[in-house]
């Protein structure tokens, strides 16, 4: 059965594309929108108070199927097909065309070309954005608000190490769902620093155990290398060396840095083992 978390298909609607693999009242050929929003929360249904199952970032494409009427649009992300419910006031039918993206963990986009205006959006890590000139220190973005040049780089930039860019995350608060430097999630964190890093990666742990790596045999284990990932039943973790990994979880509520034996051990102790470990 295909999964419905990256198949745009419900009873009522499904994708063109689908015709004949699924069974839906009609099917629609879509609408490509763009997120406007810093952040946009992807939520299993359309109501505010839904669970946010991921997040779309700024000037990422979301492929429109169906809206209810009330203020939310369903589709699918163009960056991991990941399928759910977005606002419909985070997305605009302007396409933009991006230059640049957002390589700072967090930065701040002012109305002028001063850091004593006060600051019109934020922005977070991986937010793409069409710089159409530069001023002084700044870059002008494609609705006139100016972005520190230091804090953006090329849609081509790729971070040297993976490891190192989810350490930057250290201290930022877990947030179901998130993948930024405001709330990130075990998955989230996985995948945005391995998208800065220049390589794909699926949203969530399963997919991400199921899809990236070489699983490690028993001997090769008991010596971790920087990089490798760690995966528990809905969990996953990133070996910073043969010691310790960086992870979010729910028992700090935060990204930390913490021993892989403790970490093992307490995961255990509330009734889960180790699944996998992938190299990379």
């Amino acid at each position: 059965m295909d999964d419905p978390r990256l198949t745009p298909a419900r009873p009522e609607v499904a994708a063109k594309y689908l015709e004949g693999k699924v069974t839906a009242a009609r099917f629609a050929e879509g609408e490509m929108l763009e997120v406007t929003e810093a952040i946009a929360p992807v939520r299993r249904a359309p109501a505010s108070d839904a669970e946010q199952l991921t997040q779309a970032l700024r000037g990422e494409r979301v492929t429109v199927y169906d809206r209810n009427g009330e203020g939310f649009a369903w589709g699918q992300l163009g960056s991991d097909g990941y399928v759910g419910w977005l606002p419909e006031s985070a997305l605009t039918k302007r396409l933009s065309t991006p230059t640049h993206k957002v390589t700072a963990l967090w930065t701040f986009a002012f109305a002028g070309p001063s850091i004593k205006t006060p600051p019109a959006l934020s922005l977070p890590m991986g937010a793409v954005v069409e710089v159409g000139r530069e001023h002084d220190s700044f870059a002008v973005i494609d609705d006139g608000y100016y972005v520190p040049r230091q804090h953006l780089g090329p849609l081509d930039a790729r971070a040297a190490d993976f490891v190192a860019v989810a350490e930057r995350f250290v201290g930022t608060p877990y947030l179901w769902g998130g993948k930024s430097a405001f709330g990130i999630d075990c998955s989230g964190l996985v995948q945005v620093s391995l998208t800065a890093a220049g390589t794909g990666c699926p949203r969530d742990s399963d997919m991400q155990c199921a899809g990236l790596g070489r699983e490690l045999s028993a001997a090769e284990s008991k010596h971790l290398k920087h990089g490798d990932l760690i995966f528990w039943k809905g969990h996953v973790a990133i070996a910073r060396d043969a010691e310790t990994i960086v992870h979010a979880n729910a028992h700090h509520m935060a990204t930390v840095i913490e021993k892989t034996k403790d970490a093992i051990a307490r995961i255990k102790a509330g009734g889960s083992e180790v699944v996998a470990i992938k190299r990379l």
